[in-house]
């Protein structure tokens, strides 16, 4: 459902979040980044992002170390980031900068410097029981293909050679 909360499997999971907002990256640079560390141990993800070779991947190591932080301060029982997994990792479109650059014969060319809010959820438990991003996992997808729900996802059958029609008769 679109809104949706944080849910976790149970009662006493602990989740974490951090948001940064209006940062300087293209949503689609950044993405690229965020994809790297979503799903990993925060430990492993900070030496991931740590040795990023892009632009954004300095913040995001800067928020993933504030949401580590974060998690510390909810549970003072965690020792390190070995133990908190990386559940959420989002980033979404920011304000969109207007700007107009001179071209030639008198016209003006519109370049759009984009911005990006990036947001990190940490927890103690591998995986939660619902999805706990904001969008439904539906409007994230959006090649129909990688879809589930597609029928352009159901695979093709498989195609016998001369040699195994043979085999089978």
């Amino acid at each position: 459902m679109i809104g949706e909360q944080l849910v976790p499997n149970t009662q006493d999971a602990l989740v974490a979040r951090a948001v940064l907002r209006d940062i300087r990256h293209t949503p689609q640079k950044a993405r690229r980044v965020v994809d790297l560390v979503r799903g990993m141990r925060a430990d492993e993800a900070l030496n991931v992002l740590k040795f990023a070779p892009q632009a954004a991947g300095i913040d995001v190591f800067t928020l993933l170390n504030s949401a580590i932080a974060n998690a510390k301060a909810q549970n003072p029982a965690i020792r390190d980031a070995s133990e908190l997994w990386v559940v959420e990792a989002l980033v979404d479109e920011g304000r969109t900068m207007k700007r107009f650059r001179p071209r030639a014969q008198g016209r003006g060319f519109r370049i759009l410097k984009r911005s990006s809010h990036i947001s990190v959820a940490v927890s103690d438990t591998k995986s939660t029981s619902k999805s706990i991003s904001r969008t439904s996992s539906r409007a994230q997808t959006r090649n129909p293909k990688r879809s589930d729900k597609s029928p352009l996802a159901t695979p093709v059958a498989a195609v016998k050679t001369p040699a195994e029609k043979g085999a089978s008769n």
